[in-house]
């Protein structure tokens, strides 16, 4: 990093590093700070406040006392402080693209499109709000039967760390249209464009009704069990979220999870050679390391158009991402979050070695010594590989890419729907018989034609099997923020 973006990034780093809940900033009560790392170089950036269990209960508490009185504050008020939050985020873009590019070490030209994600969902869902009505219903000439849809209460949200900023800033839009207060509990490793999204609102919404909360597992065990938290969230890993139902079920409270994804892209033989070769690098998301549930790992060319597609992928990956420094904007591939996942990831890289699969590029850290003390891994891509082979069947959350050659579609898509994830998938081809065939076979969550990776506000995103329960991004999702009252008037 040079000096002018050191000093660029020392002022936009937030100043506050203590919990932020009912309005004002608290020092955790039994006192502990932990270090946040950047994965680039394994530095020290800042030491921040980590919340026990009593710290989380009077966030909680804080957060349920603000609720009793933004439940009833008019809608045209909520959407008027959603649009400035909107607004805010928009002013600070380019601020808050550095803290997660120093703080999650993806590259700052891919995390400007983040607040812009997260600002474009406050409007969205600010101009869904008015759609909270409920209905009539005409049962009987002598009583009225109508229903209401009402805020649910506290909401905890539970953010990952790959897009720390668009999580937390675009996940808090949908229950606060619906009247509900939210909890944000930012991700371990990358805490700090959370906390300065908490100083940028903290004047946007009434105290209590948007919290920041770093902690780590006592934390987050208490946000999805306490009986004031009405629904708890989570993206993250399907361990986690197994983890999270568990500890909702004790309260019977309603979760809303985006888990894991083993996703596959399916290319058949008249797929258009040119789109297919870059929507195959652009799905696999080597810009943040693969370190995206979204990523389409496994690539399924047929056999007619294996060796040539192949060959210009890895051609493609050569020349499009190598690791860097994510603070330059000339980065088209940072580091892995940490020294354990990097750890994780070269042993799936090993694992597949030892199995059969055959190396086609990458699979180790850099050579250049500049990138020694970071926690980078070059952009990987391994072909024949089997359905039995442990890179085929585990998520990986790294810049690992599957590449399998198919003949037969019974067989293929047997192999394609033989993991436990179904999150996203892609298919490849110029016939829409077989586009619609393949998309009603494929066992996800959302599927793309001749494209990979964008999202659309508006249309349902989530998952099937073990990659999560419910819909985001869309009005599923604001409905999903409310209880139905039924009503009976006897007349």
């Amino acid at each position: 990093m040079d000096i002018e973006t050191q000093d660029s990034a020392f002022r936009s780093l937030p100043v506050a590093r203590d919990l932020f809940y009912g309005g004002e900033w608290h020092a955790p009560i039994n006192g502990r700070y932990v270090d946040t790392i950047d994965p680039s170089t394994s530095s020290v950036v800042a030491t921040i406040a980590h919340a026990d269990r009593t710290d989380t209960e009077n966030a909680i508490q804080a957060a349920h006392s603000a609720w009793k009185e933004w439940r009833n504050t008019p809608i045209r008020s909520r959407q008027n402080m959603m649009r400035q939050a909107a607004e805010r985020l928009r002013a600070h873009a380019d601020e808050l693209a550095l803290i997660d590019a120093i703080d999650t070490g993806n590259p700052i030209a891919e995390m400007l499109g983040d607040a812009q994600f997260a600002a474009n969902s406050l409007d969205y869902f600010a101009g869904l709000a008015p759609m909270l009505k409920g209905e009539t219903f005409p049962i009987a000439g002598d009583s009225l039967h109508y229903s209401m849809r009402e805020a649910i209460g506290v909401v905890a949200r539970i953010v990952a760390y790959n897009h720390p900023l668009m999580f937390a800033a675009g996940k808090i839009a949908a229950p606060l249209a619906a009247g509900n207060t939210v909890i944000v509990k930012p991700p371990e490793q990358a805490p700090l464009s959370c906390l300065r999204l908490a100083e940028l609102l903290k004047d946007v919404f009434p105290p209590g009704v948007l919290s920041v909360l770093p902690g780590g597992r006592e934390c987050g065990e208490t946000l999805s069990s306490h009986p004031l938290v009405k629904k708890v969230t989570l993206i993250g890993s399907v361990a986690t979220g197994r983890a999270i139902l568990r500890n909702a079920s004790e309260t019977l409270k309603p979760t809303l999870l985006e888990l894991g994804g083993k996703n596959a892209l399916i290319a058949f033989a008249d797929a258009d050679h040119d789109a297919l070769v870059a929507g195959i690098v652009r799905g696999m998301n080597f810009t943040w390391a693969g370190q995206s549930c979204g990523s389409t790992s496994r690539v399924f060319l047929h056999e007619s158009i294996h060796d040539k597609v192949l060959s210009a992928v890895a051609d493609r990956t050569r020349q499009l991402h190598a690791p860097g420094n994510p603070t330059d904007r000339s980065t088209t591939m940072g580091p892995l979050i940490s020294a354990q996942r990097r750890d994780e990831v070269l042993e799936f890289i090993k694992s597949a070695q030892t199995e059969g699969a055959r190396l086609v590029t990458g699979g180790k850290a850099p050579d250049d010594a500049k990138f020694r003390n970071g926690f980078f891994i070059e952009p990987t891509i391994f072909s024949d590989v089997q359905p039995s082979m442990r890179i085929a069947k585990e998520e990986i959350f790294g810049p690992v890419m599957s590449v399998f050659r198919w003949r037969d579609e019974e067989e293929l898509f047997d192999a394609v729907n033989g993991v436990e994830y179904g999150l996203t998938a892609s298919i490849w081809t110029k016939d829409l018989v077989t586009a619609h065939r393949a998309a009603a076979r494929v066992e996800a969550g959302y599927v793309w034609i001749n494209q990979v990776s964008r999202h659309y506000l508006g249309v349902p995103f989530g998952g099937v099997k073990s990659s999560g329960i419910g819909r985001e991004e869309c009005i599923e999702e604001l409905f999903d923020f409310t209880t139905t009252k039924s009503v009976n008037l006897q007349l």
